[in-house]
C-alpha cells in the first residue's frame, strides 16, 4: 500500500479517531486542533502541529472536519490543486442556517415539512397561539451546537412550545439569535447520506438511525448523539428521492465529503428535517468499522475525485457511546472535578470496535481529555442488527471509566421500523 501524507484539520477534535485510523494503517499523519481547550485530544496517539497553514505543502491530503467556516478553506485549497475533503461556503450554508438548507431542498423539489423562522420570540410565541399545534423548536447558526435546546413538542394545542419559548426568552435569548418553528410530522425517523468525489456519489450508500436523546426509551434532553445503528446499501427510494437530486447542484460546488440528511418518513411521503454537510459524529466511526476498503485509501481516491466503489461488509453496525458528566451539559467545574484525566481500565486486552474521541494517551494509559465528556464509540457488526448490537455490549463490558453511562437500546428500533420502512416501500434498491 502505498503511504502518504495526511493533515486532518479539526475546529473541536471531531475528527480524532480518522486521524488515528489513518495512522495506524502507516500513512503519515499531522493534526490540528483550533479550540484551545480541546487541544489535548489524541494527545499520545497521533501527531500535532501548532499552525495547520503551515503544513498544507507538506499534505498529500488534507482533511476538514466540521462547517462553520471550515468549507471556505477546504473551498479555497481545492481551488489551488490540493487534494481535499471538505465543504465550501454553500455546502457549510446548508447546515449552519436551517432556513436556506429547507429553501433549497425545496428547490430541488424535495416536499419539506412548514415551518416558519423567527429572530423574536415575542413573535414566535404569538404565532404559536394564533396557530396552534405541535412544533419543533429548531435554533439555527452555533446556537443548534447545543443540542439540548431542541425541543419537540407533544401538545395538539402547542403549550409546552409555548413554555418553553418563553424559557428561552428569559434564559437563551443572547445566544439564540434565529430559529425555526417547524410542523412536528409523525412516522419514522430515518437518515441517508452518501460520500461525494466532487462529481458524483459514490456507492454504496448509508441508510442511518440516530439516538439522541440522552436515557433509554428516548426520554431525557437532546445530545449531539448517544449511539447509531445503520447499514450500507445500493441507492434506494429514500435516497433517489431525496440526496440524489442534489447532486447537479453538489457537483457545481465540487463538494468532497459526506453529505447526510435526516428525515421523517411515513406513508404519505418522505420529509426532510435537516443537513449534515461534513462527517457525522460518531457517524464515521461506526461506518469505518464497516468498510472494507482502507480508510486511508478511501479519502485519498474521494479527495482526488476518483470514481469508484466502496467495498463494505455486509449486515449492520452499531456504534454506542461512552460517555462522563457531566454531558450533555456546559459544566466546566463539573467535569474538572468527575471526570477529567479519568483513566480508562480495560480488563482484557483486546479493544476491537473501540473508537477514541475525547481521549489521550499518558504513559501508555487511555485517559478522558477534552471538554465535553464524549469519550468512547464502541462499534458491534453482524450479520443482523441483534448480532450486531450483542457484539458492542459485549465489547462495552470490558470497558471501565468512573462514572460512565450509555445507552442500552441502541439498535432497538430498528425490528419495528424496518418493517414500516419496508412495507412503504422506501428501502427497496431502484
Amino acid at each position: 500500500m502505498e503511504k502518504r501524507k495526511y493533515l486532518f484539520v479539526s475546529l473541536d477534535g471531531l475528527i480524532a479517531d480518522i486521524a488515528w485510523q489513518v495512522a495506524k494503517e502507516g500513512h503519515e499523519v499531522r493534526f490540528f486542533i483550533d479550540n484551545a481547550e480541546e487541544r489535548d485530544i489524541a494527545d499520545g496517539f497521533v501527531p500535532k502541529v501548532d499552525n495547520w497553514e503551515k503544513e498544507v505543502d507538506w499534505a498529500d491530503v488534507i482533511i476538514f472536519d466540521d462547517v462553520l467556516g471550515q468549507g471556505t478553506h477546504a473551498d479555497r485549497l481545492r481551488k489551488a490543486g490540493k487534494y481535499v475533503v471538505g465543504g465550501s461556503p454553500y455546502t457549510d450554508r446548508l447546515e449552519d442556517d436551517r432556513a436556506f438548507g429547507q429553501e433549497e431542498l425545496k428547490a430541488a423539489g424535495i416536499p419539506i415539512i412548514p415551518y416558519r423562522e423567527f429572530s423574536d420570540f415575542e413573535e414566535s410565541i404569538t404565532f404559536v397561539k394564533e396557530n396552534p399545534g405541535k412544533y419543533v423548536i429548531k435554533p439555527s447558526g452555533e446556537a443548534q451546537n447545543i443540542k439540548r435546546l431542541l425541543f419537540v413538542g407533544e401538545e395538539e394545542d402547542g403549550k409546552d412550545v409555548i413554555q418553553v419559548l418563553e424559557a428561552y426568552r428569559r434564559a437563551w435569548s443572547s445566544r439564540i439569535k434565529v430559529f425555526q418553528l417547524q410542523r412536528r410530522a409523525a412516522g419514522v425517523e430515518v437518515a441517508c447520506g452518501a460520500f461525494f468525489n466532487g462529481n458524483e456519489f459514490i456507492t454504496p450508500i448509508n441508510i442511518n438511525f440516530e439516538h439522541k436523546k440522552l436515557f433509554p426509551g428516548n426520554l431525557g434532553p437532546s445530545t449531539g448523539e448517544m449511539g447509531t445503528a445503520m447499514y450500507w446499501s445500493e441507492p434506494n427510494r429514500l435516497f433517489n428521492q431525496t440526496l440524489k437530486k442534489l447532486e447537479p447542484k453538489l457537483r457545481e460546488e465540487k463538494y468532497v465529503g459526506y453529505i447526510d440528511l435526516n428525515c421523517i418518513v411515513n406513508n404519505n411521503g418522505i420529509y426532510p428535517l435537516e443537513f449534515t454537510a461534513r462527517f457525522g459524529y460518531p457517524a464515521i466511526s461506526i461506518q469505518q468499522e464497516g468498510m472494507i476498503t482502507p480508510i486511508g485509501d478511501f479519502l485519498y481516491h474521494l479527495a482526488k475525485g476518483d470514481s469508484f466503489k466502496l467495498k463494505t461488509r455486509k449486515g449492520f453496525q452499531v456504534g454506542v457511546r461512552l460517555i462522563v458528566p457531566p454531558y450533555p451539559f456546559d459544566d466546566p467545574k463539573a467535569f474538572d472535578s468527575t471526570s477529567k484525566d479519568s483513566v480508562i481500565v480495560f480488563q482484557k486486552p483486546s479493544r476491537e470496535g473501540v473508537h477514541i474521541e475525547d481521549v489521550k494517551l499518558i504513559h501508555d494509559e487511555w485517559v478522558v481529555a477534552g471538554t465535553s465528556g464524549v469519550v468512547l464509540v464502541v462499534v458491534g457488526t453482524g450479520q443482523t442488527m441483534k448480532q450486531a448490537q450483542a457484539q458492542a455490549y459485549s465489547r462495552i463490558k470490558n470497558i471501565l471509566i468512573p462514572s460512565m453511562y450509555y445507552r442500552v437500546d441502541i439498535g432497538d428500533r430498528w425490528s419495528e421500523d424496518s418493517d414500516k420502512l419496508h412495507n412503504w416501500g422506501y428501502l427497496r434498491e431502484a
